[in-house]
């Protein structure tokens, strides 16, 4: 049983940048994708973002390319997620996921991709 607990979420304002980690436990990150989804008030959980196990293959979606970067530190089984550019709309609940990776380029950008959920953190962006 592999725990995900999410940290780093907060207040920001619009334009500014936070960084939020995803440390794992009860397994070795290495042997997992992982993703970053979020889930705003009245709205269905989304994908953000994806990586591989191996670090090297990515995706984002549309609505945070070019502001947002995914990446992994396994020898510290945690996986980070840094947005910057904030926008309001990226208000939400932000969940942490992993699952056992199918190969070491294995990503997932649906819900059902992943076994494993954190609590997720909030983060609010305000202009």
């Amino acid at each position: 049983q592999v725990l995900l607990v999410e940290s780093g979420g907060g207040l920001e304002l619009a334009g500014g940048s936070l960084r939020l980690s995803c440390t794992a436990s009860g397994g070795t990150l290495s042997n997992y994708m992982a993703g970053w989804f979020r889930q705003a008030p009245g709205k269905e959980r989304e994908f953000v973002a994806t990586i591989s196990s191996s670090g090297t293959f990515k995706h984002y979606a549309d609505s945070v390319k070019g502001r947002f970067t995914i990446s992994r530190d396994n020898a510290k089984n945690t996986v980070y997620l840094h947005m910057s550019t904030l926008k309001p709309e990226d208000t939400a609940v932000y969940y942490c996921a992993s699952a056992m990776a199918g190969s070491k380029w294995s990503i997932g950008a649906s819900v059902s991709h992943y076994d494993y959920w954190g609590q997720g953190t909030h983060v609010t962006v305000f202009s």
